[in-house]
């Protein structure tokens, strides 16, 4: 029977820039590969064929999806096994802590034609610059949306009862936790549950929480609350020596999406665009933020001012997103100077040295 397979991202393309949490969900592993090389070296097909025949054989895996391309995928881990696999280019770069001990780099550059490179320079120096420009682009626009979303978020701090929010807080603590005291550190993990893509938003809530009995979905409007909410949930869930994870917001990494505590079988997350989601099963439930906590009638009070924001906000994050698709288009041309350039036998080399360390550790347990 094949293992379980659990997606979400490390890094993000949000307001804020590229936002990296692989350091959070690197640590504490006991072997750690960085893969090094340029666009098209085949990083991500390596990850994936390793991380298919592991899953294949029973053991549980987790990929780290990429945000700048759909189809990739920035790393792997093997959790029963202490072992990850991971892009460690930019704009992800990974500093080793033990080198040689626990970080061991993997050099896929030794498979290519440098000299084939070289008779590209100008046009590889040209691509990389567009593409950093294009990044760049979609992060300042994605910052622009972030203003817009303040205004949005305005007009419902202006019409909320905070002391109704803390007071419905307070009892999905006593729900969740009750007198839930461990005699233990509770291990936290932050990670993003989607992501700004050059496809648009995608998010992994469906295959994150499909083995949990309880799934709360938060409905509400832009500024009332929600995160803060999981951030004292999360905050109280770790204070009581629970694991924890903590999945932050791919457009603002400052702001929270979702909280999992697997040790209690819950989820708790934003179920608002663009990352809606309706209860579908026993154990689903709402907690709808606005009714409980809003002035009534502020949705209609507010409408023309609503729609326009929400126009401008769309807008910008449609800009936004074929910045992103730019950067993706420009990044296959890249890669094809590169494609064209390696020796993916050695790269297959290389792969089988991975898989033959994986093997013994495998047999050690």
């Amino acid at each position: 029977m094949s293992g379980k397979v659990r997606n979400y991202y490390a890094g993000g393309n949000t307001a804020r820039g590229f936002h990296s949490l692989y350091a959070s969900n690197l640590h504490g592993l006991d072997r750690l590969f960085i893969l090094k090389g340029g666009p098209g070296t085949g990083k991500s097909s390596l990850m994936k064929s390793i991380g298919s025949y592991w899953s294949g054989e029973g053991w549980d895996i987790e990929y780290l999806h990429c945000s700048s391309d759909n189809e990739s995928i920035d790393g792997l881990i093997i959790p029963a096994l202490s072992v990850g696999i991971v892009d460690g280019t930019a704009p992800h770069v990974i500093e080793p802590n033990l080198p040689g001990v626990v970080e061991e780099y993997i050099n896929l550059g030794s498979a290519w034609d440098s000299n084939m490179l070289r008779s590209h320079k100008e046009e590889i120096a040209a691509l990389t610059g567009e593409i950093s420009s294009a990044f760049q682009a979609a992060y300042s626009t994605f910052a622009q949306a972030l203003k817009i979303h303040d205004d949005w978020e305005k007009i419902y701090i202006e019409n909320m009862s905070f002391e109704k929010c803390d007071a419905l807080t307070a009892e999905l603590m006593e729900t969740f936790f009750s007198h839930i005291y461990l005699n233990k550190k509770g291990e936290v993990r932050h990670r993003f549950l989607g992501a700004a893509t050059p496809k648009g938003p995608r998010d992994f809530i469906g295959n994150l929480t499909e083995d949990l009995p309880k799934r709360y979905f938060i409905k509400g409007r832009p500024g009332t609350g929600k995160s803060t909410m999981l951030k004292k949930l999360a905050q109280a869930a770790e204070d009581r020596g629970l694991d924890v994870e903590i999945y932050h917001c791919g457009f603002d990494p400052n702001s929270l999406d979702m909280v999992i505590v697997r040790e209690l079988g819950f989820a708790i997350f934003d179920s608002t665009a663009p990352h809606e989601y309706f209860p579908e099963r026993s154990g689903d439930e709402i907690i709808d933020v606005y009714e409980r906590a809003v002035t009534p009638g502020t949705d209609e009070k507010y409408a023309y001012e609503i729609k326009e924001i929400s126009k401008n906000y769309a807008g910008k994050m449609k800009e936004a997103t074929s910045c992103l698709a730019r950067a993706k288009s420009l990044h296959d041309e890249l890669e094809a100077y590169y494609i064209s350039a390696m020796n993916f036998d050695i790269v297959g080399e290389l792969k089988d040295k991975i898989q033959s360390e994986l093997e013994q550790l495998a047999q050690k347990d």
